[in-house]
């Protein structure tokens, strides 16, 4: 059954001989959905076709959460089964349980190209217990649903930075891989993250200050990047720390957000990397809506709220996009919502499609591509959230190592 094609530290796909048998197949389709349950936004239910159209010679049976307890979007995987059919141009069945002798006669049952889907996983108390793979593989899932599945895959990228039941559980107990969304974020965020062909740079915005520190210390010592730009409120943060006067309406949003003590923070990485990182020249203020360009020279406590980088920032950065090899965007440059401020986001995607090897990956950045119609000119576009994040900061996934565990077990195994 294992054929261990693969020169990677996980298996895929590839590495299994997969006819006939039954797979366990652990897909993210969390999609946001309105009060009546319909989905408005399938991308996610999407990414895992190319998956699914790779296992049509077997029998899949589908592992899926939406959203968590307490959430108004709490609901069955039945809406998901519904689209999920029609985009594969078969019927998805759906199975209201999860390890119960229904599900398991569904899956004794299935016949090679079946493709059922249980119920939320998150309906289990269990699945949402952060433990170690082997303390979940301990569970009553694992226990009444392994005997039934020959292969475990991981294609929920997603939510691999989570040590869930169903996301590490069965690769003790199972031969397991990834799926091709998993593998495809794998390769293509170490391309970006371990440093692809050079110049390779970082682009880091949005309003999440402590997580673009994190990217910006971990490219920057490992050498994945060669600079990292920064923009947003980041920017901001780092300006600030530089001992520019950003205003006091901009410190006030600052600390609002609880990221006042990361301006030592990166006081500090400014000290370390110096001219590896890059700082806006000039800003754009909101003035009543309407853009006003300042040097960073001019700002004062009585400066308005700052909400895009400036003209003159914008032309140095994408200059320096557009002539780089690798390019990684995570979150926009400014309140691109508003039109006259979307402009440094706007300018700073199209320069990145330019370069060799282009990476978005993810936050609001992400809807700002679609906007522009351009996801299809990027090498990659993350659906990580959280995992892509974690990854590029250089943190372990639970998801990913115990993939890697499963590997190195079967490769054992192996040679025996």
């Amino acid at each position: 059954m294992l054929r261990v094609m693969t020169s990677r530290n996980f298996l895929t796909i590839d590495d299994f001989d997969i006819r006939g048998k039954t797979i366990l197949l652990r897909v993210d389709m969390n999609s946001p959905m309105d009060t009546q349950g319909h989905i408005l936004d399938d991308m996610r239910i999407k990414s895992h076709i190319a998956t699914l159209k790779d296992l049509e010679s077997a029998k899949v049976v589908l592992l899926a959460h939406q959203s968590r307890p307490g959430k108004k979007d709490f609901t069955t995987m039945k809406p998901h089964a519904h689209l999920l059919s029609r985009y594969l141009g078969k019927q998805v069945t759906y199975v209201d349980d999860i390890f119960g002798t229904f599900a398991k006669t569904h899956i004794a049952s299935m016949e090679d190209g079946d493709v059922i889907m249980l119920e939320n996983v998150r309906f289990y108390s269990e699945e949402s217990l952060e433990r170690t793979p082997a303390e979940q593989a301990n569970t009553y899932m694992v226990k009444k649903l392994a005997p039934f599945v020959d292969i475990f895959l991981n294609d929920a990228f997603a939510v691999a930075h989570r040590s869930h039941l169903s996301v590490v559980g069965f690769t003790e107990v199972l031969p397991s891989g990834a799926g091709r969304v998993m593998e495809k974020e794998l390769v293509s965020l170490d391309r970006g993250v371990k440093g692809g062909e050079r110049p390779s740079i970082f682009v880091l915005g949005g309003a999440k200050v402590d997580d673009s520190l994190r990217v910006t210390e971990n490219v920057l010592t490992s050498g994945g990047a060669d600079r990292v730009l920064l923009t947003g409120v980041v920017a901001n943060v780092a300006l600030a720390a530089s001992g520019v006067n950003i205003g006091k309406v901009n410190m006030d949003f600052i600390k609002s957000q609880g990221y006042e003590n990361q301006i030592e923070k990166a006081r500090g990485l400014l000290a370390k990397f110096k001219d590896r990182i890059g700082l806006p020249k000039d800003v754009a203020l909101n003035d009543n809506r309407e853009r006003v360009e300042v040097h960073i020279s001019e700002l004062n406590s009585d400066s308005l709220p700052i909400n895009d980088i400036g003209l003159e920032t914008i032309v140095d950065y994408t200059n320096e996009i557009q002539n780089s090899k690798t390019v990684v965007l995570n979150g926009p440059a400014g309140v691109s919502e508003i039109e006259d401020f979307a402009l440094g986001t706007h300018e700073i995607i199209k320069a990145a499609i330019k370069s060799d090897f282009s990476i978005i990956g993810g936050g609001h950045i992400s809807v700002e591509v679609a906007h522009l119609g351009l996801e299809h000119r990027f090498s990659h576009i993350s659906t990580g959230g959280g995992a892509c994040i974690d990854y590029l900061a250089g943190e372990k996934l639970p998801g990913v190592e115990s993939l890697k565990a499963a590997y190195i077990k079967y490769q054992e195994a192996k040679k025996l």
